[in-house]
């Protein structure tokens, strides 16, 4: 059975293991975590992409999901350049979500600017929380604004339904 500490570690982010088992964070999160959790660990910018890129990816604990990470680097680029040379195209439905803060003009020249920073900050990991937790997929923060997308990359069945519920979930999250 696998676990965080494989998880990272296939990733090649073994140095977050302590960090992430001394908060209890287990496969079980992994879907509920978002970019503040992972600035919270102590996680940098650059780890904290990947992580959340492969956590959207991750559908279930299963190791084979991420067959490049155990590589070297020399080994990972040759099987990029392999992989890449067989055509991939893929035709699906996507459903996009698009969250924005509405009244933030004007809130705007009511508040300080770090206060207004730290309310679209929260209110961004709030939506993207909601997201993620029906399997959505952050693709863009876009002023105060966040735009999600669902059965890209990970392809569901009731993607529509999903966005609707992370839509209802970040709105009740954010008032």
């Amino acid at each position: 059975m696998q676990t965080i500490e494989d998880w990272l570690g296939q990733l090649g982010l073994g140095k977050y293991i302590e960090a992430f088992v001394q908060n209890d964070v287990d496969l079980r999160a992994l879907p509920h975590i978002t970019e503040a959790d992972l600035q919270a660990l102590g996680v940098s910018l650059g780890h904290r992409k990947i992580i959340l890129a492969a956590i959207n990816g991750f559908a279930q604990p299963n190791l084979d999901r991420f067959p490049l990470a155990s590589l070297s680097v020399e080994e990972s680029e040759h099987q990029i350049t392999e992989v890449s040379q067989e055509p991939t195209a893929d035709r699906r439905l996507l459903s996009v979500l698009f969250c924005d803060l509405v009244g933030s003009t004007a809130l705007s020249a009511q508040l300080d600017p770090e206060d207004m920073h730290d309310l679209t900050r929260r209110y961004q990991d709030s939506v993207a929380g909601a997201i993620t937790r029906f399997g959505g997929y952050v693709a863009k923060y876009l002023g105060d604004g966040v735009l999600a997308y669902f059965g890209w990359p990970m392809a569901y069945e009731d993607h529509a339904e999903r966005s609707i519920r992370a839509g209802l979930q970040a709105l009740a999250a954010v008032e």
